[in-house]
C-alpha cells in the first residue's frame, strides 16, 4: 500500500519540516509514502462567503485531480470521527488490506475542505476539538502513521 499526505497549505516553518521529514524517513521502512503540499489558493483577507466557496472549490479540484479511481481518500476535519492511536492502526490495517493502491490523507487549509472532497472521502477523522496550524497537523499525522505501523507490527514505540 502506498500512502500520500496531501497538505493544502505549504509547510514553511523549518522545525515542522524537520519533524515531518524525520517521520517520513522512518515510515519508508513500512510503506511507500509521499507528501504533497502547497495547493492553497491565495485568499483576500476580506473575502466574503461566496469568494471563500470558490476558493474551496478550486482547492478541492486540485485535490481530487490527484486521486486515481482505485485510491482511498481520508480527510482530517474537526467534525470528523475521533480515533485513538490503536483505532487508527486498525483502520490502517483495513486500508492495507482493501485492495486499493493508495491511501490519500488530506489536511485542508485555513478555510477547511470543499463539499466535493468531503463527499469523496471514505472517512473523516478529527485529531481533536482544538484547532491546530495545518503544519502541526501534518506533523501529528506523520507521527501517528508511524505509530500506527509500529502498533500493527507489534514493535516497541507505543505505550
Amino acid at each position: 500500500m502506498r500512502y500520500r499526505i496531501i497538505s493544502v497549505g505549504k509547510i514553511r516553518e523549518p522545525f515542522y519540516q524537520d519533524g515531518i521529514k524525520e517521520y517520513i524517513k522512518r515510515l519508508t521502512s513500512y510503506t511507500n509514502i509521499e507528501l504533497v503540499e502547497g495547493l492553497e489558493e491565495k485568499t483576500n483577507p476580506r473575502a466574503g462567503a461566496k469568494e471563500l466557496e470558490k476558493i474551496l472549490q478550486k482547492e478541492g479540484e486540485k485535490i481530487l485531480g490527484l486521486l486515481g479511481k482505485e485510491e482511498m481518500l481520508v480527510i482530517f476535519d474537526i467534525a470528523g470521527k475521533r480515533l485513538d492511536s490503536e483505532q487508527l492502526a486498525e483502520y490502517m490495517n483495513d486500508w492495507n488490506n482493501s485492495g486499493k493502491n493508495r491511501v490519500n490523507l488530506v489536511i485542508g487549509g485555513s478555510h477547511g475542505l470543499s463539499d466535493q472532497v468531503k463527499k469523496r472521502a471514505q472517512i473523516s477523522v478529527s485529531f481533536s476539538s482544538m484547532t491546530f496550524p495545518h503544519q502541526m497537523a501534518v506533523l501529528i499525522l506523520s507521527e501517528q502513521l508511524y505509530r500506527g505501523f509500529k502498533i500493527m507490527k507489534g514493535e516497541k514505540y507505543h505505550k
